[in-house]
């Protein structure tokens, strides 16, 4: 994918506790100082990066399908930004 390609349509995202005080997977890098939701361009690629991703005991994750702009507006409210992660946990782009 080009640097300045812009992502657009639909991606996929971990929601931390679906159906009971659910919001979405977010992560903190500390060498960047930045919130951010990973995201991922298909379904496959999420699954597979899934178990390499810090998660917390006891706590259910469902990945759901989210369209891009809706989750940008959604991190933008709580100060996170959105992460594109590839299948192998590495970063795509952030924006």
């Amino acid at each position: 994918m080009a640097e300045n390609e812009k992502i657009t349509g639909w991606v996929y995202v971990f929601v931390c506790d679906p159906e009971k005080d659910e919001s979405f997977f977010g992560l903190y890098d500390a060498e960047q100082n930045i919130h951010f939701i990973p995201a991922f361009r298909t379904k496959e690629e999420a699954n597979d990066c899934f178990l390499s991703l810090p998660r917390e005991k006891g706590r259910k994750y469902e990945l759901q399908a989210i369209h891009i702009e809706e989750l940008h507006e959604a991190a933008a409210k709580n100060n996170y930004a959105v992460a594109m992660i590839d299948q192998d946990g590495k970063l795509i782009k952030a924006e």
